[in-house]
């Protein structure tokens, strides 16, 4: 989730290449190049200058020609306006019946509360992964793990975790890595919630950094939204993990407001 101005707590290119156990059998996934150049294009797909070597887009963009591509799915809440697409006992309610929604960015929680709740909210991110695949993305970018901090306690970070789970094995199964969300409090249950990599907001920011960097083993592709956090990120980190500055919008190149910076 991009953050705000407060804390909410978003070469060869073949890089390495790990053996992961994906369910029911092994898949072979590749990772993103190390300390490499990084966009967020989320909010619009433009022309990668020629230093980037990691592209994150939404799902519904085709990847950039000859780059590491990751696909961003909104996992764990449903874009605003988009209600209706889902099953509505799969949209979280509090007692009185009323939606749950992230205040910030007006997007209805997903209810992850019961393994049929998982399994039916998975099957739908599971058709955008194939999609993601289809189109020749290397990983994708499952959005807001960290919804259960905005869910008046409703979730838990078993519920999340227990939902990622099936993201990743299926992502595996289609030969594809796949992200950690920001979350520091569970980077280092990384391994067991079968991520391989992280995408964070502004760990420069929150000096969060070394929280990623150490369960993932530097392969961490950091999205600051402020010239402090991109200055301290760069500072410390810039010879271990990959970092950008964008704008809080991801406004595409040529848009008024569009910034894009690195170290």
């Amino acid at each position: 989730m991009r953050r705000l101005s407060v804390p909410l707590t978003a070469l060869v290119l073949a890089a390495t290449t790990l053996l992961i156990t994906a369910e029911p059998s092994k898949a072979a996934v590749t990772l993103p190049p190390s300390r490499a150049g990084l966009d967020y294009q989320i909010g619009g797909a433009y022309p990668p200058a020629s230093n980037v070597e990691i592209v994150i887009r939404d799902r519904e963009a085709a990847p950039a020609a000859g780059k590491y591509n990751v696909c961003y799915v909104n996992a764990f809440q449903v874009q605003e306006g988009h209600d209706g697409d889902w099953q509505s006992d799969l949209l979280l309610r509090d007692a009185n019946g009323n939606k749950v929604v992230d205040p910030d960015w007006k997007e209805t929680l997903l209810d992850l509360r019961t393994a049929d709740k998982r399994t039916r909210a998975a099957a739908k991110v599971k058709a955008w992964i194939d999609t993601c695949a289809a189109k020749g993305y290397q990983a994708v970018e499952p959005d807001n793990f960290d919804s259960y901090s905005r869910s008046k306690n409703l979730l838990t970070t078993t519920h999340a975790q227990e939902y990622v789970k099936l993201l990743s094995a299926y992502a595996h199964s289609k030969n594809l890595a796949i992200a950690q969300k920001n979350t520091p409090e569970l980077a280092a249950n990384r391994v067991a919630n079968g991520l391989d990599f992280a995408v964070v907001e502004e760990c420069g920011e929150w000096e969060e950094c070394g929280d990623y960097a150490g369960p993932f083993g530097n392969r961490v592709l950091d999205v600051e939204y402020t010239d402090s956090g991109r200055k301290a990120a760069c500072e410390e980190w810039s010879d271990r993990i990959s970092i950008v500055q964008r704008d809080l919008y991801v406004l595409p190149a040529g848009t008024s407001g569009h910034v894009r910076k690195t170290c």
